[in-house]
């Protein structure tokens, strides 16, 4: 099994060690390097080539943001996942605009870290439920008043599914919700995805809010 590198960067020492036991507990997980300041995560990551930098975003020197857009000119393969306590979309915007692949809040469940930093090791994006809605705000103008809604091209189904991922369900929250497996969501997302040309949750928040998705109710 392949090991997942990580390099955690808190300025606070007690949150790093609850990041490390937390992270050292998966198997396929390993903390092989600590940052207490945006310009040490950033030394570190060149020096041991993590697979995922765990970053909080409000350092004394050198902040996540600084940090992440110097890791990411330098090491872009390493993946850099924002961790933080603020939830204002300025935030949101400003680390991913700096090259992070994730966006999770310090109050989410130990489960949801995980998940995310699993989900950016393997290319995707992670951005937290929680400011997912907020994102519409910074990353597209508001769409026209009486636009007509689009999301013709696909099922009923498929839009069901982009809708809610859109506000920021998880796969299995939407499953829940339509009455349907987790695969089953997983095939709908990957094939409307596929059919709209987008490659991450921002994307689908970002044409969700084009369309008018997010003031809509299912359709099936």
């Amino acid at each position: 099994m392949k090991r997942l590198n990580i390099l955690l960067a808190d300025d606070h020492a007690i949150v790093r060690e609850g990041l490390k036991r937390l992270v050292e507990a998966e198997s396929d997980m390993e903390v092989i390097g600590e940052a207490a300041d945006g310009r040490d995560a950033v030394q570190k990551a060149m020096d041991l080539k993590p697979h995922v930098a765990v970053m909080d975003v409000s350092m004394g020197e050198c902040g996540g943001a600084q940090a992440t857009r110097e890791i990411k000119g330098a090491c872009p393969e390493v993946k850099v996942l924002a961790l933080t306590v603020h939830e204002d979309n300025t935030y949101v915007h400003e680390l991913l605009e700096a090259g992070a692949s994730g966006y999770v809040l310090k109050r989410a469940a130990p489960a949801e870290l995980i998940a995310a930093i699993r989900a950016i090791a393997a290319g995707g994006t992670y951005v937290d439920h929680r400011v997912a809605g907020k994102l519409v705000h910074t990353l597209i103008a508001p769409s026209p008043p009486g636009a007509l809604a689009g999301g013709a091209e696909l099922s009923a189904r498929e839009f069901d599914v982009m809708c809610l991922i859109a506000r920021g369900y998880t796969n299995k929250e939407a499953g829940a919700e339509l009455g349907i497996s987790v695969k089953t969501v997983e095939t709908y997302r990957a094939r409307s995805m596929e059919k709209l040309g987008l490659r991450s949750r921002i994307d689908i928040v970002r044409v969700a809010a084009e369309r008018g998705w997010l003031q809509q109710t299912t359709r099936s």
